[in-house]
């Protein structure tokens, strides 16, 4: 990823969690720290040293950890970016680019080392603490995507481009044509780097194949 797309990465996920940009910034702070320390590094007092701001600030914007926590994975989230367009104004080529730089975002985003940690974190504690965490995760990041995803997956059946009967399931079909095994491989612990090479063709396939199988015949 160059500095530019995780600008604007940033922007976006600061967007979607309806935040500044300062409250962006503490929250890419706090999970480098989560990133750096694992869980223990992730405390009101060590995220408000990190960020050079005040633990008051932190609770007035974000509420309590778990509210912090919450607003992390929403950050986190928003930044796998989605287009709002209308049917009228998509064509077969405008709707392919835009569904591979979504591809492109949902890879780069689920190989990163704050998204492996916040999954790790999330498995390990299934089993000994409830699945909280994962249920932000699914709640909070992995349904947000779909939704984003989903309504340009809409758009695309409303300009008569896609054919499917459910929204929901193209998008399923979608993520599993781009994700595969890729994430469960980086989460066991291949090394991302030297996935990294496979990543533009492998969002350029996906999509390729996405359209082989919903494209609108005729």
């Amino acid at each position: 990823m160059d500095i530019l797309q995780g600008f604007e990465q940033a922007k976006a996920g600061a967007a979607a969690a309806g935040l500044t940009e300062r409250q962006g910034a503490v929250l890419e702070r706090a999970l480098g720290l989560l990133v750096e320390g694992g869980e223990r590094a992730l405390t009101t007092a060590g995220v408000a040293r990190a960020a050079n701001c005040s633990k008051e600030s932190l609770y007035k914007w974000f509420g309590d950890r778990d509210g912090l926590i919450s607003a992390m994975i929403t950050y986190q989230a928003g930044k796998v970016r989605t287009v709002e367009v209308s049917a009228g104004a998509l064509t077969a080529e405008t709707l392919r680019k835009h569904l591979i730089a979504f591809a492109c975002d949902l890879i780069d985003v689920l190989s990163g080392d704050v998204s492996l940690a916040l999954n790790r974190l999330a498995i390990g504690q299934a089993s000994r603490e409830g699945a909280g965490l994962g249920r932000l995760l699914q709640e909070r990041g992995r349904r947000q995507i779909s939704k984003r995803a989903a309504a340009l997956l809409e758009a695309g059946r409303k300009a008569k481009l896609l054919a499917f009967d459910s929204a929901d399931e193209a998008y399923g079909t979608l993520y599993g044509l781009i994700v595969s095994d890729m994430h469960l491989r980086m989460l066991l612990g291949e090394n991302a780097a030297a996935l990294k090479k496979e990543f533009s063709p492998r969002a350029e396939k996906a999509v390729d194949a996405f359209l082989t199988l919903h494209g609108a015949k005729g």
